[in-house]
């Protein structure tokens, strides 16, 4: 609990209070109106009034444990995992837009909240976090949580179709990552496409709405919609002997070919009604679904996962221009964790020099301004020398050297 839950509570706070002390963030500037903030706002703040009722209910029925576990599942699995992950960029930009102050505003008021539904069963750490949060932002003046009001669901807040939408963005990017996984490859590494079965209008129209969501989520470029899940799948059959050898054992051989050689159609109607029928020297043979076995594989450069309702299909077939898209994000993430271990503030502008490898150069040239717009770099140059941190990049070690400017 300490690790899963504080912990991850902990940085939750600290990310926010990072950030809201570099902009000065606290309640001078107007609350932005619901409707005009990002979905992912409108979404959170859905959630966190569906989990405000859940909680107030397990409270009135003294079942402290099932709320504890809702608080932590929200904090964990919505609030830090995906609200935060996702909008962390919301926090970089330099002016305070509209969308920054709503990104403030949104996770403030998630923390306070927060803070007051676990304050009944974790007193004394709730207490130090809506101290911290309502000093430092002036908001509101209750000398300690316990003297606060308890939180009042909104239910006009609460989105059910929005919360609908998000599950099936984190239900599908959850597939995804799993995949990617079971083969070796890292989310840095951009791949090109997935497919999606769908069955009716609605489940096309609530993914069509958080696509770009998903994609950014996985790092893949396109999501396609197919018919059904037996798109995606290369589907063979094979005859069960000890069902079919006792009625046709004449023709079994001629029977078993045919049934091997069935085609995609074929399966599908097999599949659909529950039996087919077959031409055999001029005599119909019944076959039905107990006298086969169907077996499904992946299509040949793709993989299949399913979860619950869901089923994606990956193409993990990599080309040379996402192979250094891929080394580009690498690099990306070698020179941030440069930047951290040298203490530079976050707004610290570099300049960078690279070790040159043939392997590289040609990715470090065509994403040069990618990697130096994430890195906050004025400079990124290939040299042919050793420098002196060393850095590795599947399996290839590089040497790096950045320096404030």
């Amino acid at each position: 609990a300490r690790r899963r839950f504080f912990g991850t509570l902990y940085n939750t706070y600290s990310f926010f209070a990072l950030y809201a002390n570099v902009d000065g963030f606290n309640n001078q500037y107007p609350q932005v109106e619901l409707e005009k903030r990002p979905e992912l706002d409108r979404w959170i703040l859905s959630l966190l009034n569906s989990l405000t009722q859940e909680v107030d209910e397990h409270y009135n029925n003294y079942e402290p444990t099932r709320a504890g576990r809702a608080i932590n599942d929200f904090v964990n699995d919505n609030l830090s995992n995906w609200y935060v992950r996702l909008g962390r960029r919301r926090f970089w930009t330099g002016e305070m837009t509209e969308d920054k102050i709503s990104a403030y505003q949104t996770l403030y008021q998630c923390l306070l909240t927060i803070s007051k539904l676990m304050s009944p069963i974790a007193p004394f750490y709730a207490d130090q976090l809506y101290i911290d949060l309502t000093k430092a932002t002036e908001g509101e003046h209750a000398e300690s949580v316990h003297l606060a009001d308890f939180p009042a669901v909104d239910e006009a807040v609460i989105d059910k179709a929005l919360e609908e939408q998000m599950y099936l963005a984190q239900t599908a990017s959850s597939i995804v990552l799993s995949l990617r996984r079971r083969v070796n490859l890292r989310v840095r590494q951009p791949l090109s496409k997935i497919m999606v079965p769908v069955i009716n209008p609605t489940d096309r129209e609530n993914i069509e709405a958080v696509k770009d969501l998903i994609l950014s989520e996985v790092n893949v470029k396109e999501l396609e919609f197919v018919d059904s899940a037996n798109d995606m799948l290369v589907k063979r059959v094979r005859p069960n002997f000890k069902k079919l050898g006792p009625k046709y054992g004449k023709i079994m051989k001629q029977l078993s070919q045919e049934i091997q050689l069935m085609g995609k159609d074929a399966i599908a109607e097999l599949e659909k009604e529950g039996e087919i029928t077959f031409k055999i020297n001029k005599e119909k043979v019944l076959v039905t679904l107990d006298d086969v076995e169907i077996m499904s594989d992946d299509i040949p450069g793709w993989l299949v996962g399913s979860e619950g309702r869901v089923t994606v299909a990956l193409d993990i077939t990599l080309t040379d221009e996402l192979q250094k898209e891929g080394i580009a994000r690498e690099l990306v993430n070698r020179i941030q964790n440069l930047r951290k271990s040298k203490d530079f503030e976050i707004t610290d502008r570099i300049a960078i020099k690279v070790s040159s490898h043939g392997e590289f150069n040609e990715a470090i040239r065509d994403y040069a301004d990618y990697i130096q717009g994430q890195v906050l770099a004025e400079s990124i140059n290939i040299v042919d020398e050793q420098l002196e941190d060393e850095i590795s990049i599947d399996d290839t070690t590089l040497t790096l050297h950045i320096e404030r400017i």
